[in-house]
């Protein structure tokens, strides 16, 4: 045995030991993922469509209304934020865990781009009898939202979107985020290194995003080893990379939305500049509103639940009149 090591180099010895070690992490990675969704079970139900097996919940009656969450989070994000149990008192709230977040799965075969994300989720709520609906997204999830109206505008009756990110620039971060994402090399990191650098980040990270305001202790109720599996962490940093694409392939067709839309942004926010993205939109739709909320930050709904309701109320009744305007009346 002596003879063996003496023979090895020491290159070869530092490889041989950190082959090891990636592989123990890899293992105690997948077993923390997989003790995570144990703790951490389905809170809805689970619809199959087109390969996809969707996880969603749904709460409260009334006019369906669907709410997407942002990159890097689940439905969960919106239950806790409180905007779920708001909506609740009023609308037939459907939130859905998006392709490769909670307990949605993301088929490798598919690019998750915004344009297929909400053609998946169109024939979803066509499955749950939805044809019409108002329709919230935040962040990532606004980018999935504007595109499903602006590719179905007959399934969007109104459209709220909070903290987007819609028109192209350089963003630096997107490719330092992408790395989990990048064939062989991702799988590698996402199983290794990515999750524990992840955990030491994670406080910061959620600091920057509801920075200026402090991070609420609502978020505490927010399961945040969720967000940390490879699986999750693969799926965020492929929508890091998808996002400037996103908004390069949507951002013509912005004028052509004829549905209500109020756009809500917080002052201070360091994950999109609002005035490039928000006010922009803003200004390019007709008829459209924008609040801009003071100190609220990229995490609106969470400090602000109260504004982003305001504006989902004055969507639907925007859209509730406008319906009554095209509706035939009937002879006296």
């Amino acid at each position: 045995m002596f003879a063996l090591f003496s023979r090895l180099s020491n290159r070869q010895i530092t490889l041989a030991s950190l082959v090891a070690a990636g592989v123990a992490a890899a293992v105690a990675n997948a077993l923390i993922a997989r003790d995570t969704e144990r703790l951490n079970p389905p809170s809805g139900a689970f619809i199959d469509v087109d390969g996809v097996r969707l996880h969603y919940v749904e709460r409260g009656f009334g006019e369906p209304l669907v709410l997407l969450h942002g990159n890097g989070v689940t439905l969960d994000d919106l239950d806790a934020s409180g905007l779920m149990a708001a909506a609740a008192t009023r609308y037939r709230v459907i939130a859905f865990d998006r392709p490769g977040f909670g307990h949605s799965s993301r088929p490798r075969t598919t690019v998750w781009t915004a344009a297929a994300q909400a053609e998946l989720l169109r024939k979803a709520l066509l499955q749950l009898g939805v044809s019409r609906c108002l329709l919230f997204g935040h962040s990532w999830g606004a980018c999935v939202a504007v595109r499903l109206a602006a590719d179905h505008p007959e399934a969007v009756s109104g459209l709220v979107l909070a903290s987007g990110y819609y028109f192209p620039d350089f963003r630096a971060d997107a490719v330092a985020l992408g790395g989990p994402a990048i064939p062989v090399v991702g799988d590698v990191l996402r199983y290794t290194v990515s999750p524990l650098l992840a955990r030491l980040t994670w406080r910061q990270m959620l600091r920057n995003l509801f920075a200026p305001a402090k991070i609420p202790a609502k978020f505490r109720a927010f399961p945040r080893d969720m967000a940390l599996r490879p699986s999750q962490l693969r799926a965020a940093a492929a929508e890091s990379m998808l996002m400037i694409p996103a908004a390069y392939s949507a951002s013509e067709r912005y004028g052509a939305l004829t549905m209500p839309v109020a756009l809500v942004a917080g002052e201070g926010d360091r994950v999109v500049d609002i005035d490039k993205q928000s006010r922009r939109l803003h200004d390019l739709i007709a008829g459209s509103s924008l609040r801009r909320v003071k100190a609220g930050g990229h995490m609106v709904h969470h400090t602000a639940t109260a504004e982003v309701m305001s504006a989902i109320e004055e969507v639907a009744n925007a859209a509730h009149d406008a319906g009554e305007r095209l509706a035939p009346r009937s002879r006296a």
